[in-house]
């Protein structure tokens, strides 16, 4: 480089250089503006590609599980007065939402809800009758349990469930048959697995189906031999108060009331299922006399 003879040649070569910096400065920029902006746009990309992945897996996850839950099925039982018009009504729900034939029900009358056992057998809970008095078989009023009704049915169904109970009630809290059986073997119950702990999937799905209906029924924590109040149905866990079936004679039976009556095709269940192995062997007296209502 030659040095400028004179000012103006000076200035004229400040000028190139400055014109020359300055356009290398702005090149440089906008190409490292754009490889940042680039970047930055790979980085979102990669980030909503992992993030998405994640959501994927979580909602196969979850699919997974409601599915496996739909295959797994629990075990729950419902008390509401005289089993036998709660047993229908349970039918007609397994019918309705599980869409199950007569084969496949799995509604049995039973016992639950008591803290103590039969002298020789845990499981010889029984209904009155000429035989109760024999130790080998106890008398369910007596030894703190009520009717109940159990189920097999998926988890993600148990709130249909629970709202088919709760219906049973009226507004006021009455069950149907409220006057005429009334005292501890009748009170209304939900066995569930973990029964009232506030931390369980399936206590969470019942009281949020109660706060959605105006039945005026209140959910209270069993502690077994509960008295029978109105309007209030005492939560059992199944596992510290088991169901135990009932006597043949009881499933499937006709109710008390007017338009209880049902059909013969209905009664007919409980030979089929006692035919197939299905429907459950009770170690009590088939009967008041032991032979059974109907003979069978």
């Amino acid at each position: 480089l030659k040095y400028p003879k004179n000012m103006q040649q000076m200035g004229t070569v400040l000028f190139f250089y400055l014109t020359l910096t300055l356009s290398l400065y702005f090149s440089f920029g906008l190409q490292a503006s754009h490889e940042l902006k680039k970047s930055a746009r790979v980085n979102v990309s990669r980030r909503e590609i992992i993030s998405g992945m994640l959501a994927s897996a979580a909602i196969a996850k979850s699919s997974s599980v409601l599915a496996k839950d739909d295959t797994r099925m629990i075990d729950i039982y419902f008390g509401c007065g005289c089993f036998w018009h709660v047993q229908h009504e349970m039918v007609e729900a397994e019918r309705r939402i599980l869409n199950r034939g007569d084969e496949s029900l799995t509604a049995r009358v039973g016992y639950a809800g008591g803290y103590r056992t039969a002298k020789q057998n845990p499981k010889s809970i029984c209904y009155p009758s000429a035989y109760t008095p024999n130790p080998w078989h106890g008398d369910y009023r007596k030894l703190g349990y009520a009717e109940v009704v159990s189920l097999s049915i998926p988890p993600s169904k148990l709130s249909e469930f629970v709202t088919e109970y709760i219906d049973l009630f009226d507004q006021y809290g009455n069950r149907p048959d409220q006057v005429q059986d009334i005292g501890s073997p009748y009170r209304n119950l939900i066995g569930l697995p973990g029964g009232s702990d506030l931390d369980s999937s399936y206590y969470k799905q019942i009281t949020k189906v109660l706060s959605s209906k105006r039945n005026n029924v209140e959910f209270r924590d069993g502690k077994g031999y509960d008295d029978d109040v109105k309007g209030v149905s005492f939560v059992m866990d199944t596992t510290e108060f088991p169901f135990i079936v009932g006597e043949r004679y009881h499933q499937f039976h006709d109710g008390f009331f007017k338009g209880e009556d049902y059909p013969d095709s209905y009664n007919k269940i409980a030979q089929v299922l006692k035919q197939n192995g299905k429907l459950g062997s009770s170690l009590c007296p088939n009967g008041c006399l032991g032979i059974g209502i109907g003979g069978w």
